[in-house]
């Protein structure tokens, strides 16, 4: 009989409490660790990617425009270039893992362990905000070597480059689940992200564009992870930083709500 309760005992399900921080931190880790094992990849080609950019676009327009809203052209550029690095590695972590796991169909491994949605959600824009940060940070210090950036305001850099690897984290989340194979999620990249990004004021000021372009910039939400990520660096804007805070918590709340709900009901993701 002693024997029978000691196996009963062990058959019992592992209780977690109200939230699962043993398999978040595990996801989580197995994410990170995803990204780092082919950091080339994944950190050191998006860096010498974005110190082309900066190299380009100061050889070929430096001496044209020498100061764009009262500061020098290269300080203007750099931290949208570093922020669209952010974004754009932020999207590529969630977005890959998610359909890779679709297409090999081990995605089964992430969805049968006891793992809320939210739970899901976290796990995975944690990663995302590791992977965007780090690429963020490791091109500011390389473009310091070229480019004075004083961080202004590290409380809007820091918010901002969160913020920024939060959303297109999130936006990763639902193009991969949505997605049935790697050519939509290239066509996102191509025809969404891309535009939306070269669009928001990232090579140039808004200030200079035409109505309704102008008009039109201020309704994009990449406009202001880059406005407020350059506000934080050199203190310069094209819009209030305040109404900036507020764009960003607003569509990152409506952006979690909307990956949850896809998570939850198991679209595209459970047979």
């Amino acid at each position: 009989m002693a024997v029978s309760s000691d196996i009963g005992a062990g058959l019992r399900p592992r209780r977690y409490g109200a939230v699962n921080w043993v398999g978040v931190w595990n996801l989580y880790v197995k994410e990170v660790k995803r990204f780092l094992k082919v950091i080339t990849q994944t950190v050191a080609a998006p860096v010498v990617t974005t110190l082309l950019f900066l190299a380009i676009f100061t050889l070929a327009l430096g001496r044209a425009v020498e100061f764009v809203a009262g500061v020098p052209f290269t300080e203007f550029l750099a931290p949208g270039l570093i922020t669209m690095a952010m974004a754009q590695n932020a999207f590529a972590n969630t977005s890959s893992s998610i359909v890779v796991g679709k297409i090999q169909g081990n995605i089964i491994d992430v969805l049968m362990p006891p793992i809320s949605p939210g739970e899901f959600v976290a796990a995975y824009v944690l990663a995302a905000i590791t992977r965007g940060v780090l690429v963020g940070a490791v091109t500011w210090l390389a473009m310091m070597a070229f480019v004075d950036l004083p961080a202004a305001a590290p409380a809007f850099l820091v918010f901002h480059a969160v913020g920024a690897s939060m959303m297109m984290g999130l936006l990763g989340i639902m193009a991969a689940i949505w997605a049935d194979k790697f050519d939509h999620i290239a066509a996102i990249t191509n025809f969404v992200i891309t535009p939306f990004a070269f669009l928001s004021g990232t090579f140039y000021s808004i200030s200079r564009l035409p109505e309704p372009f102008y008009t039109i910039a201020y309704y994009n939400p990449f406009f202001y992870m880059i406005d407020g990520f350059r506000y934080g660096a050199i203190g310069q804007s094209d819009a209030s930083p305040l109404l900036g805070l507020a764009v960003m918590i607003g569509v990152n709340l409506a952006l979690w709500i909307a990956a949850y709900r896809m998570v939850a009901s198991g679209y595209k993701m459970k047979a």
